[in-house]
This record gives C-alpha cells, structure tokens and sequence, in this order.
C-alpha cells in the first residue's frame, strides 16, 4: 500500500538525527515536506539538500517542516548533516518503511548494472497530515522552489 493524494501517512516511529525519532504526529498543525533522496554525500543529494536549507527561513514562515530520507544510517545522515550544516532533521530509513509506503525504491542503471535505490521523491502533506502534493522521479533544479510555492498555496 502506498500513501496516495488525501491520505495521512500511517502511524510509524522512525530513527532520525538529534536523537529524535520520526513519526507523523511529529508535525501535528505543521505542513510537512518529506524529500527522499538516494545517498548522502553525492552531488545531486547535496545540491537539493543545500537548496532546502537555503530556503529553510520561507519554509517556517509557511507553518512547514522540512524532513530529508534515506537509506543511510544515522552516522552518515549526522556527517551529512553536519558538513551541509542542514537545518533540519534527516530519517534514518534502513529498514524501509517510509520507503516501502511511498512507492519510492526502483531499480536504477548504476554504471550499467541494475540496482535497487531510491527514486529522488517529495511530498507534501497539509496541516491537517493529509497528503496534499508528490513530485517522482524528479530533477533538483528548480524543484525546491516548486515545493516552496506548493507548501505556501496549501492550507
């Protein structure tokens, strides 16, 4: 099952930076941006990791939270975080579950082999946790700035 357009996320607790732990009600009365992305460290991932933090300040003045996910384990998200001095929390999804509940994990040409990663994914979800916006299979140019005009229309 995956989340679809008018549905809130099922109810999960995820491992994510800070010590914290990821769950929906987290951002109860917030908008909420979750990006997935492929690996930490690499150019694209770093790219549109950079542009959400650039544009973290318009993001709060919009009532929404940013929330990065991956594959990679909680040491990696911390040194990724760190060194891209991200402003906001990453999930540590190494077992998959938001992965798995959003249809986000394809099979890819890495170096002409196929490999199973993640399909760079956001989604938007209202204030009230329902899912208002998705973007797949996207491009990071430009997309933040899309996310950000979407997350200030939506109530």
């Amino acid at each position: 099952m995956t989340v679809a357009i008018g549905q809130p996320i099922p109810p999960c607790s995820i491992p994510a930076t800070s010590g914290l732990t990821f769950s929906p009600a987290s951002a109860k009365g917030k908008k909420l941006v979750l990006y997935f992305y492929p690996k930490d460290m690499t150019p694209g991932c770093t790219a549109e990791s950079g542009e959400f933090r650039d544009n973290i300040e318009a993001f709060t003045k919009a009532n929404t939270l940013i929330v990065g996910v991956s594959r990679d384990s909680l040491k990696s998200h911390d040194n990724f975080r760190s060194k891209l001095q991200l402003p906001f929390e990453l999930v540590a999804d190494t077992e998959e579950i938001l992965c798995q509940l959003f249809g986000v994990i394809k099979m890819k040409n890495m170096y002409g082999k196929q490999v199973r990663g993640i399909e760079r994914s956001t989604f938007l979800f209202d204030s009230s946790g329902k899912l208002a916006q998705e973007w797949r299979g996207l491009k990071v140019p430009g997309h933040v700035t899309d996310v950000l005009q979407a997350a200030q229309a939506t109530k």
